[in-house]
């Protein structure tokens, strides 16, 4: 009997999946790789260790919440020898390129050779200006995508593995030595890796994200929810970061030494000034 596994990023397109029809078992990979402490071993005790703290610092998610939602999920792929086809469901921008990195290293880790894998990857459409997302596509057009997946052999993994390894190690020069586009079967990660070049500190000591958040706040008095509502237009229309709301609200609270919060409304201070006039 051919039993098919699937990994999606993300709930949100899970149940366009279930009405699609297609048949197998679900993997959810609840994770944001791309923000946080990382190791090279996916998976690994001081992985999880990392992950934990960043989420319970950052988010104020506690042990057995992150356990229960992500760890959980993540650990029954240690074994898909019970599967015939294991399909990977991402999408083109940096939140997903980077989970789908990592865990193609964790599938590589836990390689089972008569197991086929394939990638699902979402972006570049004929006839459709913006890139699109899995959320786009209606359960008529998901079993389209099914039938078109791209087959990954072992050294495509190893290629991932290999990408994800120097996104761990965040190395500005080995990110601009290493030509990310050599894989055909990855063709939305160059893209993604320069996106994520981004937010290397720039010359006013800030990257792309915090001095988008303080331009937003020097033109118009806005709240918290109408400043993350003004970034997530900004990177739908200008980049390809695919973060959530959640993240862009923790890149403001980060960045209280240079605003100040009137009426719930938002304005530079003289350090805020500075920043945006240089």
């Amino acid at each position: 009997m051919n039993k098919t596994l699937h990994i999606l990023n993300g709930d949100s397109s899970l149940p366009i999946l279930e009405n699609s029809g297609i048949k197998g078992d679900v993997v959810i990979w609840r994770e944001m790789l791309c923000e946080g402490s990382v190791l090279k071993e996916v998976g690994s005790d001081e992985f999880w260790t990392k992950r934990y703290t960043f989420f319970e610092e950052e988010f104020g998610i506690g042990r057995l919440e992150y356990y229960d939602k992500t760890i959980k999920e993540i650990v029954k792929l240690e074994n898909v020898s019970g599967y015939n086809e294991v399909i990977l469901w991402f999408e083109f921008d940096l939140f997903c390129q980077v989970n789908l990195l990592a865990l193609c290293s964790y599938l590589l880790n836990n390689y089972v050779k008569k197991t086929n894998y394939y990638l699902i990857c979402t972006g570049k459409v004929e006839g459709k200006e913006r890139l699109q997302s899995l959320s786009d596509y209606s359960p008529l057009e998901f079993k389209i995508l099914f039938e078109n997946k791209i087959a990954l052999s072992k050294s495509n993994l190893e290629f991932a593995k290999e990408s994800w390894e120097l996104y761990v190690e965040n190395d500005l020069n080995k990110f601009n030595e290493f030509n990310f586009n050599q894989n055909s079967k990855f063709q939305y990660l160059q893209a993604a890796i320069n996106q994520h070049l981004n937010r290397f500190p720039a010359k006013n000591g800030l990257n792309q994200i915090s001095t988008k958040i303080l331009e937003i706040i020097n033109s118009n008095l806005f709240s918290e929810n109408e400043i993350v509502r003004n970034l997530l237009i900004w990177q739908q229309n200008e980049t390809v970061y695919g973060f959530g709301d959640l993240q862009y609200f923790q890149y403001l609270k980060k960045l209280n030494t240079y605003f100040s919060i009137k009426d719930s409304l938002y304005y530079l201070n003289e350090v805020g000034k500075t920043v945006v006039l240089q």
